[in-house]
């Protein structure tokens, strides 16, 4: 899907369930952070990838799935392109240096 569908799809979604209202910018970073805390969920207890069961990578997916989301909804409130701002940034680090000493 392109991100106009996505995009338009979510905000339908949203706005059928009467959510416009709680959906401002520091309420989705919250809603962002809780779902980013619920990807570490699925990682509790484990000490690498390869201990992940399928049903443990599902529940992965739709996490992270839960994450973009916010931020698709945060995109569509900063009237900006996902895509865009990823390649902004790409462009940066592009330049940029790293010091791991």
């Amino acid at each position: 899907m392109e991100y106009n569908d996505i995009i338009s799809e979510l905000i339908n979604f949203r706005d059928s369930h009467n959510w416009k209202d709680f959906h401002s910018l520091i309420s989705l970073s919250r809603a962002m952070g809780i779902e980013a805390s619920e990807v570490e969920k699925v990682f509790l207890w484990k000490t690498d990838d390869s201990q992940l069961s399928e049903k443990n990578k599902q529940e992965l997916k739709l996490e992270v799935a839960d994450v973009l989301i916010y931020c698709y909804y945060m995109c569509e409130k900063l009237n900006v392109n996902p895509n865009d701002i990823i390649q902004e940034k790409i462009n940066i680090n592009t330049d940029r240096k790293w010091n791991f000493k």
